[in-house]
């Protein structure tokens, strides 16, 4: 039986070499990010993280913005853009679509929400016994209010959970 070779194979020489989908995906993203660097250099004043180059199909290159406002200010580039991308792309883009799209940057939102609520957590004050008897009695009644109009395996839920916070 003939060994197998434990030389580690190079993942740049296999994505050059291969025509798969990998490869396709790799020259796409390299091309995106020369098209972005294009963008980047004709309107420096416009925030990283407010743009990003979506996608490219045919002869179109799809930018999505953060806010309208920065929508607007491609709009003005507009044809800069077009020309760069002409020119440097040797003819294959020479249209520009720009999408407002705030959803496409909801990670980052996502992040700063967990910064803040750590923040807050790390702001409560330590209640004593005694205040937190208190509210879990709220909590107890806010419970039973909201078990009354929702739907029965909720409502059941929601019932349990008040007889525990009324326990303690």
């Amino acid at each position: 039986m003939a060994r197998k070779s434990k030389v580690p194979i190079n993942m740049s020489a296999l994505l050059q070499t291969t025509t798969g989908t990998l490869a396709h995906i790799q020259t796409k993203t390299n091309s995106l990010t020369i098209l972005a660097d294009i963008v980047r250099q004709i309107c420096p004043d416009l925030p990283a993280d407010a743009w990003h180059i979506a996608n490219c199909r045919k002869d179109t290159l799809i930018i999505e913005v953060k806010s309208p406002v920065w929508g607007q200010r491609l709009q003005f580039e507009r044809n800069t853009i077009c020309n760069a991308l002409t020119s440097s792309t040797e003819g294959n883009f020479h249209k520009i679509e720009i999408k407002v799209n705030p959803q496409g940057f909801r990670q980052q939102r996502h992040e700063v929400t967990e910064k803040t609520r750590a923040d807050l957590l790390q702001s409560v004050p330590v209640r004593s016994p005694q205040s937190n008897t208190v509210v879990n009695e709220k909590t107890a009644k806010q419970f039973l209010e909201i078990a009354k109009n929702a739907p029965k395996g909720l409502k059941e839920k929601l019932e349990k959970l008040a007889r525990v916070a009324g326990r303690k």
